[in-house]
């Protein structure tokens, strides 16, 4: 259709599901329109996998003029899902910059439309009650090699199947004592359509609908079919729910969903990244194993953790764009992730000055009580830009890692005798050093050269390193929180046993600096602002922080320190 042309324009990597749509668009499938779905579980909390998924259908809703996704719900199984994961996904769907409208659905809402076929297809001979137990029902399916046996309720009436599956719907049977399964073939060689299972007995109450019902349909047999009742155009998945998809259309034959109106399930890869564990089982582990502080733990791959981090949705949008959709099955490495990070937050955020480890200094020949107030600017590129004051005084703070006593060659920051330049004020030189009786640093004693204020020496004497402070006196305190990837290995997974990959777990991937210093135009930052601590990397207000107490936590380095260590072989 020519409203397409335009959007077909596109620089980023292929995009076959696009393709696909914009093809059945052409040939006016559907009558041109186009309705995608997200559908996750609420039970845990969704992470970058997701928003590829997330991106990819309300991005086609988008791209298409009158376009329509919908998020949905797939509550199926009350014994796993609560309110606080379906508020989450909201909140994590709505944050990447995407909105539904109108169209907020659950799989629960079709509870009472799903009975109704499913009574249809037993009142037909299409489906029967089997009351074995889970075992018998497992021992007689057979494998690949050996047909299943078919199983006693097939030869039940209508009838008798019908008053049995009441039973179960009215709470009569005990959990696990009985299942509905549809009439498939028990020669397939596709076991999934051997007598498949449309219902279970759970006696657990639902987020939504309490105690109604204690009958809960299985995925596959909830999936197609809330497509179908949503009108949806294009059921997206990934890869693994492939060989589910004869049996998602097997159904939707069985209900009488007309072939032109009915979804096309497309599956596409899943996002798998170096560094990192995506499975939601995994994710529950380190949260309810207490290896991470929660779902929102800003080493965790949430959403929510990942915001809390820092991270923004412009940087992961544009994530998923530049690795593109396919159908193989790869590992994109995490730098990529951290590249579009830096990148998006280079161009946002303002650099300002703060101190992790501090070190005092005391400039003996600045005049006592005399204060500069410094105008610097927030990006140093643009210096005609937006600025603020910063004060410079007699006490500093500088990097504690910014002096040594004994420096090797080429060690160009402070030490004794040597000069430095402090950013934005002057030119000063080590004369003496302090310590405790311990032996440890506690002041550097040092002058300041009163002709380079502002940093350049009049006589033109060069001064190869610049280095970031703040003035003792008017800076705020604040805890720092350094948060680096939570796995030291590539493949977390890659090990056999059940626990091993919890080995691989970063011992170094937070450490709290509970004593350090920042520039004084941060004092009333609130969470989520997020800057620049110039030479340090970038860094966020934690919503922890409180008026008096600032939290910062680290985004991101401002360089790849990883792929320096794993060139060493250290990594």
């Amino acid at each position: 259709m020519s409203d397409d042309k335009d959007a077909k324009k596109d620089d980023s990597p292929g995009n076959f599901v696009w393709d696909l749509v914009c093809q059945d668009r052409e040939k006016g499938k559907h009558g041109g329109k186009v309705v995608t779905r997200f559908p996750p579980e609420p039970n845990g909390y969704l992470h970058i996998g997701h928003a590829k998924s997330i991106c990819l259908n309300f991005g086609i809703a988008q791209r298409v003029p009158g376009g329509q996704c919908n998020l949905r719900f797939d509550d199926t199984n009350p014994e796993t899902e609560e309110v606080e994961f379906v508020e989450s996904i909201k909140a994590d769907v709505r944050w990447l910059g995407f909105d539904w409208g109108d169209n907020l659905f659950f799989a629960s809402d079709y509870f009472g439309k799903l009975h109704e076929y499913a009574v249809a297809m037993i009142e037909a001979g299409a489906a029967y009650v089997d009351d074995r137990t889970t075992e018998e029902i497992r021992q007689t399916r057979g494998d690949f090699y050996k047909p299943g046996d078919e199983a006693p309720g097939r030869k039940r009436t209508p009838a008798e199947n019908l008053a049995l599956f009441e039973r179960m719907k009215k709470g009569e049977l005990a959990d696990g004592a009985a299942v509905l399964r549809a009439k498939g073939d028990m020669a397939s060689t596709d076991v999934k359509m051997r007598d498949p299972v449309m219902y279970r007995i759970r006696h657990a109450r639902h987020h939504r609908t309490g105690d109604a019902w204690c009958i809960y349909p299985m995925y596959d047999w909830a999936h197609g079919q809330s497509d179908y009742i949503e009108g949806v155009t294009h059921s997206v998945c990934t890869l693994e729910f492939v060989n589910h998809r004869p049996l998602y259309h097997w159904f939707l034959d069985r209900i009488g969903a007309p072939e032109a109106t009915r979804p096309q399930q497309i599956e596409f890869a899943r996002l798998n990244l170096t560094f990192t564990v995506l499975s939601k089982r995994k994710l529950q582990e380190l949260v309810y194993g207490k290896h991470v502080a929660g779902w929102d733990d800003p080493r965790m791959p949430t959403l929510a953790g990942m915001r809390r981090r820092g991270f923004t949705p412009e940087a992961i949008r544009a994530f998923c764009d530049r690795i593109g959709v396919s159908t193989k099955d790869s590992v994109v490495d995490v730098s990529l992730l951290e590249h579009a990070l830096r990148e998006d937050l280079n161009a946002r955020c303002p650099r300002v000055m703060a101190v992790l480890r501090p070190i005092k200094v005391t400039l003996e020949n600045f005049p006592e009580g005399e204060v500069w107030e410094i105008d610097a600017p927030y990006d140093p590129e643009k210096p005609d830009g937006p600025s603020r004051k910063v004060p410079f005084s007699r006490e500093l703070y500088i990097e504690a890692d910014d002096f040594m006593e004994n420096p090797p060659k080429k060690f160009f920051r402070l030490s004794p005798g040597a000069e430095v330049r402090l950013r934005y004020a002057c030119i000063i030189k080590c004369k003496e050093v302090k310590k405790d009786g311990a032996g440890n640093v506690t002041e550097l004693v040092c002058t300041y050269d009163p002709d380079s204020r502002g940093g350049t020496p009049k006589d033109g004497r060069k001064i190869k390193a610049t280095l970031h402070w703040v003035s003792a006196k008017h800076a705020a305190s604040a805890e720092v929180r350094l948060y680096d990837r939570l796995f030291r290995v590539e493949n977390p997974l890659s090990g056999e046993g059940k626990d091993e990959w919890l080995s691989h777990l970063n011992p170094s991937s937070l450490e709290v600096l509970a004593n350090a210093k920042v520039e004084p135009s941060l004092t009333g930052a609130i969470a989520g602002h997020a800057v620049q601590f110039e030479r340090l990397g970038y860094f966020v207000v934690d919503p922890d922080a409180k008026p008096g107490a600032l939290v910062f936590n680290r985004t991101i380095t401002l360089k790849d320190t990883w792929a320096n260590i794993a060139a060493k072989g250290e990594g």
